[in-house]
This record gives structure tokens, sequence and C-alpha cells, in this order.
């Protein structure tokens, strides 16, 4: 319920109390500092009024607004402001001391909007939507291995880390004090750009835009004046050299998998290493050989050995892969496999998750696929293993239950399979190798595997987030209304008041969240959007939905559809400069 008093007190939902200059009446000509004329026609508001209880507030907040800028009289003190003419009475007040005064009210204001409760909202379980899914009409649902099924510890980033570090040195020949940069745990944050030519580790955001403050050259931050001055006098990177299809482009490369982690950390340390000792180096030479010393690990086998020896410290939440399954297949879903580990690693993953016949689930298992050419050509036909793993020579008219299959591409696959459009789902980590072809080219629902949702979840819980993000909006809000009504706004200090770099430091102290950079979502969080129809942190947030559930994504509003956001609330509800004339003109 809402309450007008004699004070021009809003009393709005569970008793918090917001003066009405925060809700309009200091965008009025009319008001003072004190906030006592806040209507205008010079007088109080009037004595108390209760409102019904089917009395709409946003409705009323509206139509008083509107009162406030259609009633205003055009006989006033006329200024003019890019050959407008528009009307005040406001007193000739000092333009510093009235913003800093707006400023302080309107930081008392977001603290008392945090209603108790309203952090732990978020249940890190969650399964987000980016697109309507109906789950009753799917009848095959398709799994990644690697971060998809088998989720990894930590433990093994340090681990890649160590092993290419040691290529590095021994193998191409880097100087020996390198092997003295330790691993960094959350140094690197997935999503991130690197300019390959510059040797820059940096966030971009969904408009090709750096963010400023998270580029790194080596392990130290590079001043923003210089990234102005290395892009030609913007922070803006162009398409072409942002991003191909597959996250690289001429001069960019976007690391999207999880695995990526241990590479950025590595390029961050032997770049650190030449810079600090003045040497030389090329960073083009330096991208390609730690990529290949990262490779290496792989190829060679390292990583597959690592696991396979301690199943138990580097496979994480086993069970749940086993729940999601038996749930599936025992409610008659079709399970399909595609990976590109080899057989025997996945194999034994499998065992230990799930059980010896673990094979029983799946209708269809295909190992080192090469994704993502499996998706994109048609090139390599499809290979029977035999149960020790040993490719067999006949060719593959149909694909059986209890086999497993090397190689193919997904064009013999859906011949053989007939598996086509909305009813297969397909489940994976990595954007581009999993997800992106089969959601454009092929209609089949995708979903993104996601672990780096159950950490920002967490953080996105806490207090200290609620009110950091709260404060920045309404900031955002008001620095936008205030250069309308004075021209010295700046005097607010913008860089030194805005707190995007407390919001920032939440999540990564670098690089900030995956999903957004300071205004707008980061290059990640839209590809996210654009080649996943669900995100969640792991498959097993399956187990929390009916498999006859729909999934609709939340009609966020667009700019031109939020006439009550946080920020306009908190300073007017007058987002449009001249709104007044506008008023009149309808």
């Amino acid at each position: 319920m809402w309450q007008r008093s004699s004070s021009c007190t809003v009393s709005l939902c569970a008793g918090l109390n917001i003066p009405a200059f925060a809700c309009g009446s200091f965008a009025s000509a009319g008001s003072t500092m004190n906030g006592q004329n806040c209507c205008k026609d010079r007088h109080n508001c009037g004595p108390t009024k209760i409102l019904p209880a089917n009395h709409n507030p946003v409705a009323a907040a509206v139509t008083s607004h509107r009162h406030q800028i259609v009633g205003k009289n055009r006989g006033e003190e006329s200024l003019t402001k890019s050959g407008r003419a528009f009307s005040s009475t406001a007193p000739q007040i000092n333009n510093k001391t009235y913003l800093w005064a707006r400023y302080n009210e309107m930081k008392r204001l977001v603290h008392d909007l945090i209603p108790p409760g309203v952090c732990n909202l978020l249940n890190p379980s969650t399964i987000y939507a980016n697109n309507e899914v109906n789950l009753e009409e799917v009848d095959i649902y398709g799994f990644d291995y690697d971060y998809t099924l088998a989720l990894y510890s930590s433990a093994l980033d340090e681990m890649i880390y160590n092993k290419a570090r040691e290529f590095l040195v021994q193998h191409y020949k880097y100087p020996e004090e390198i092997s003295k940069y330790d691993y960094i745990p959350n140094f690197a944050a997935r999503g991130l750009h690197y300019d390959i030519q510059k040797g820059l580790l940096m966030k971009i955001d969904a408009f090709h835009y750096i963010q400023l403050g998270t580029v790194y050259r080596g392990l130290k931050p590079v001043p923003d004046d210089e990234v102005m001055k290395l892009y030609g006098g913007s922070n803006h990177v162009p398409l072409h050299q942002v991003s191909g299809f597959y996250g690289k482009g001429p001069k960019m490369k976007q690391f999207m998998d999880v695995f990526s982690i241990p590479e950025m950390t590595l390029l961050a340390a032997a770049n650190d290493y030449f810079i600090s000792n003045d040497i030389e180096y090329d960073p083009e030479h330096l991208y390609k050989d730690v990529s290949d010393a990262i490779g290496m690990v792989h190829i060679k086998g390292y990583m597959y050995k690592w696991i396979m020896q301690d199943l138990e410290k580097y496979i994480l939440r086993g069970d749940e892969t086993y729940a999601v399954l038996h749930r599936l297949a025992s409610q008659g879903k079709k399970l399909f496999l595609i990976t590109n580990s080899p057989f025997s690693f996945v194999d034994k993953g499998m065992k230990y998750m799930v059980g010896k016949e673990w094979r029983d689930f799946f209708d269809v298992v295909i190992v080192q696929a090469d994704k993502p050419h499996f998706f994109n050509d048609c090139i390599k036909p499809f290979r029977r293993l035999d149960s020790n793993g040993d490719l067999q020579w006949d060719r593959i008219k149909t694909l059986e239950k209890g086999q497993i299959y090397k190689q193919g591409n997904l064009v013999d696959f859906l011949k053989l399979t007939g598996w086509r459009g909305s009813k297969v789902f397909y489940f994976g980590d990595h954007l581009y190798s999993d997800l992106a072809d089969l959601m454009l080219r092929h209609g089949w629902r995708t979903g993104a595997i996601v672990p780096e949702l159950e950490m920002e979840t967490k953080v996105v819980n806490t207090e200290q987030y609620a009110q950091g993000l709260t404060w920045l909006q309404a900031l955002t809000g008001l620095l936008e209304r205030m250069q309308v009504l004075h021209q010295h706004s700046s005097c607010l200090g913008y860089k030194n008041i805005y707190p995007d770099k407390f919001t920032k430091n939440l999540f990564n102290p670098h690089f900030g969240s995956i999903f957004r950079t300071c205004h707008n979502p980061t290059y990640f969080s839209r590809r996210l959007c654009r080649f996943s129809d669900l995100y969640m942190a792991s498959i097993s947030c399956l187990l929390n939905y009916d498999l006859s559930y729909t999934f609709y994504p939340r009609r966020t509003p667009l700019q031109h559809e939020a006439p009550l956001w946080m920020d306009q609330l908190c300073t007017g509800c007058m987002k449009t400069p001249f709104l007044e004339e506008m008023a009149h003109i309808r």
C-alpha cells in the first residue's frame, strides 16, 4: 500500500520509506533541497490519504508523474537548450552541492531498499532458459563426455599447466627461469580473448568493446590510456578480428572451454617472464608454442593417464551422472554419446561413475569424433571398435546398441539413426565445438554445461552483491538524469564513484564475471544465449525437473519496455530528456 503524507514520503511495500524527490519530485522544477515543495503548485502534498488495497502503485506513480509534467506552468522562467525552451522555478544553488546531496540521499535509499531475505534466492541447481523448451517433445538425449558427463576437479588444471610448462622449457627450449612461475589458481576465466600479435589477455563485451581494467600483458594490468593507444584511440575491436565462427579470428583467439584455463595462465606467465626481464620476443611465436605444449599434454595422453590413475581425486559427482542416465533410460528416452576422448579413457571413467554395464544406457556411443568437424563436414566415415578398442574394417550400415564407433560425421549419423530436429537434445560444455552447428544448422535442442554458474550463483546470493548491484543501477540512473538537469554533473567524478570495480572483484579480481562486463553482457554470454536453448551448472540439474516440464525464457524487459526500472524509479521515472515537451506533442 502506498501512502502520501505531508512530509512527502512514499511508503513502498514492506515499510520502505522513499523520499518523494527520489520518486519524481526532484526531477520536477519546483523541488527544493529539503524536498518539502514536492508538488508543481508549490504546495505541500496535503494530508495523509489511505489508498484502497487494489490500488496499482505503478500506475499511480506514472499518473502522478504525468501530472507533474503536463501541469507545468509554461510561463515560468525559460531556459534554452539545443533550440528547445523549457521552464524552471528551482532556486539557484551550487551544482556540486546539489548533486552530492542527491548522491548521498540515493545511497541511503538504496541501502533501505534491500529487504531482509532478498539474498539466497537463486538455487545453483536451476536450469536457465534462453528459448522455450518442452521436454515432453524430446525423445533423444545426447551428451559430450568431458565436463558434461564427467566433471573434473580444479586440481587437474595445475597438472596440465605444470606439464605444458615442462614441454615449453624442455621441448621448445624456452628459458629455464619460466619453470619458476607456479600455477596461479583463479587468475584466468573462461571466455576471455587473447590478442595473438600484442600478447594481451582481455575481456570483450557483446558489442566487441574491450572492458577497460581487464586487459593484462603478462601478469600485470595494462593502463586504460595505453589500451586505447594500442587499438587506435578506441577500445572497440572490429568483428573480423574478434572471432570467426569457431572462436578464432586472424588476430584474436577466444578461449571457450574449461581446459583452456591453464593455457591462458601459462601464456600470461611466459609473457610476464620476457617483459620483466626486458627480453625481446615474438608474441605470435609464444602463442603457438604454448598452444602446442598444451596440446601435447592431451595428445600424448598425460591428462588421460592422471585421471585414470586417480579417478576419485579428479572426477566429481559421478553418482549424479548415474542418476541422470538411469532416470532418462527408465522413462524410455534414447541416449547417445559423442565425445572427442578415446574409448579406453571414457570406458574407465564411465565404469567408475555409472558401473560396468554403462553401455546398456546408450543406444549409440561415438569416441574420438573430432568435433567440431564431426558436425560440419562428411569426410570421415564411421569405424567400429572391438571390445579391446581395436579398429575393425567392416562397412558401417547401422549404428547398433552395445557397439563402439570412432570418428564419423553428422550427415551419416542422421541417415543411420533418423534422429532429427527438436526431438533431439544434446548437452556439451564447448559452445562452438559442441553446440553451435547443432543449433544453427540442424535444429537440435542444445544445453550448455557451465560449471562456473555454481560459484557465480553463490556470489549473486550474497548481501554484498545485492547491495552493490542495486546501487550500481540506481547510480547509473542518477548520473543519466543529472546530466540533463545540470551540465556540470561531471563534478560528481564519474570514475571515482562508479562501483563497477566492486562488483567485478566479487567474482574474479582480474576479469570479473564470465557473463557480464560493467553494463553489457560479455562476448561469452552473447554466444551462450545464441547457441544454447538451456544452460546449467551440470547435467545433474535435470534431476530437479519432470521430463514433461516446459522451460520458458524470462521476458526480460527490453530497454524500451522498462519504464520503471530501479534507476528510473529512484530518479524520477524520466530517462528521456525533454520528456515534458514530448508529452505536450502527444
